[in-house]
């Protein structure tokens, strides 16, 4: 590709240690669409005939076609002579349709190439994930449908708190995915923009109309600087982040599985389709898939600061250094499918409710509601905190909750005990006492489950329509 300027050959070891083909072959796609969409400038241009240009997109159909196959994906990475996949279609293209494959590259810089290849790459895996997280939310949705008015205990410093309707635990996991949702889809507007045209550096040196390989590809519009477009990578760290913050609430939601699924917790029954044995002890299962969870995050983590590091620095505009993030927006193509197994395992998942709701009457966690009842008489929350915390310690000398107290024993505390209390400490009156947006109470979770079902139903619509614009 660069011969002519050089006189001796390349060192045979460095030749292979620097070739990209070996990762990058993934990217023959988005390589043959752009090369479609700049034989469609260049045919504008008057560059190419329109017969030209038909012949160079068929034959870029037919190296698509020709290597969807595992086998022939194998052919690219293992090519003995291409360094990229730029060289490779290219090299593909004159083999298929002589010299006239040549004039394909008027006009343009592989370091354009690169950068519009990576953005339709990481645009096409943004909604691989989105379309994944919806499957995930949805789950968690059904199974928040499912619970009904079922009580769990909630934890602060995995000490039990109060309790909570288990819809509203679930749809905490369900406000996190749809934040993600939208990193990745605003990851994905920002990167939607068309570098081809930008040349080497300074822009192409033919009088190319841009808004064709933008409008071809699917993008918002060319991208408004040549320098810039050629060195930005901000879209791979970008996407890289937010994927870390799909992998840490997976991993949230992960552990507290892992947790619950414990003898000691007893909360959640872990289903056999996704756990595993152990080789020596045969009364174990295993939570295999949420320990596996639960670690994927440090893999998308260090690829995020991989990219971090290897932009650092570098000053404008293409820099050779800018191949090594190609390999980290690669090593996360796992995550999409990790997530829809996530999504089956959470439908699968069985909730031991009965131990729920036992755990969520016990353990004083009516001692919040039990002080507000006191508030509601008058005494000050400070106030009515140590005399809640005085009766509590009292109860547990005797061994008994709250609520089995008599009434002339919590007299003994303060005066404005009286028979209302019990009803006012119930599970069902201390989950409705928490009765403002947001809160635990059941008809604010009916709210919440009708709110998230409308929520999800717009993020798929959303998601069609974005689909339809990115060509998808």
């Amino acid at each position: 590709m660069w011969s002519g300027r050089f006189r001796e050959p390349l060192d045979r070891d460095f030749e292979q240690w620097q070739r990209s083909i070996v990762f990058d072959w993934r990217l023959l796609p988005q390589e043959v669409a752009a090369s479609k969409a700049h034989a469609s400038a260049l045919v504008a241009a008057g560059i190419l005939t329109k017969d030209e240009g038909a012949t160079i997109r068929a034959a870029l159909d037919a190296i698509a076609a020709n290597h969807a196959s595992e086998a022939g994906q194998a052919q690219v990475r293992n090519h003995p002579t291409a360094e990229d996949i730029h060289h490779f279609v290219e090299l593909s293209l004159v083999d298929r349709i002589g010299t006239l494959g040549l004039k394909l590259h008027t006009g343009r810089s592989r370091n354009e190439q690169i950068a519009t290849d990576l953005r339709l790459y990481i645009r096409e895996q943004i909604a691989h994930t989105l379309d994944a997280l919806i499957a995930f939310i949805n789950a968690l949705s059904e199974r928040a449908n499912e619970a009904g008015d079922a009580a769990m205990p909630s934890y602060t410093h995995l000490q039990r708190a109060e309790p909570v309707l288990v819809a509203h635990w679930l749809l905490a996991y369900a406000e996190m995915i749809l934040r993600d949702v939208s990193r990745l889809r605003d990851c994905s507007r920002r990167l939607n923009y068309c570098p081809l045209g930008s040349g080497a550096v300074a822009g192409a040196t033919l009088a190319l109309d841009r808004t064709i390989a933008a409008k071809e590809l699917r993008f918002t519009a060319p991208t408004a600087n040549s320098i810039d477009a050629t060195s930005d990578r901000d879209f791979i760290l970008e996407y890289l982040q937010a994927l870390t913050f799909v992998g840490l609430h997976l991993s949230r939601f992960a552990e507290e599985i892992t947790l619950f699924a414990t003898a000691e917790y007893g909360l959640v029954i872990l289903p056999e389709a996704f756990s595993t044995g152990s080789s020596a002890m045969p009364q174990k299962k295993n939570p295999d898939l949420t320990e596996l969870i639960r670690a994927k995050v440090g893999r998308i983590h260090g690829a995020a600061q991989a990219v971090t590091l290897q932009l650092k620095g570098l000053p404008l505009a293409y820099n050779k250094d800018m191949q090594e993030t190609q390999e980290p927006a690669f090593s996360v193509e796992f995550v999409p499918g990790m997530i829809r197994l996530v999504a089956r395992f959470t439908t699968a998942l069985q909730l031991n409710l009965p131990r729920m709701k036992e755990a969520a009457q016990s353990g004083y966690l009516n001692a919040m509601a039990a002080a507000t009842y006191l508030v509601h008489k008058g005494v000050p929350f400070r106030t009515a905190h140590e005399k809640i915390g005085n009766a509590v310690r009292f109860a547990l000398e005797k061994g008994v909750e709250l609520n089995d107290l008599t009434l002339e024993e919590l007299r003994a505390f303060g005066p404005e005990f009286d028979a209302d209390f019990f009803s006012t400490v119930t599970l069902e009156a201390t989950l409705d006492c928490h009765n403002v947006i947001g809160g635990t109470a059941r008809d604010r979770m009916r709210e919440a489950l009708a709110s998230t079902a409308k929520r999800i139903a717009a993020l798929v619509d959303a998601e069609n329509k974005e689909a339809i614009h990115a060509g998808a």
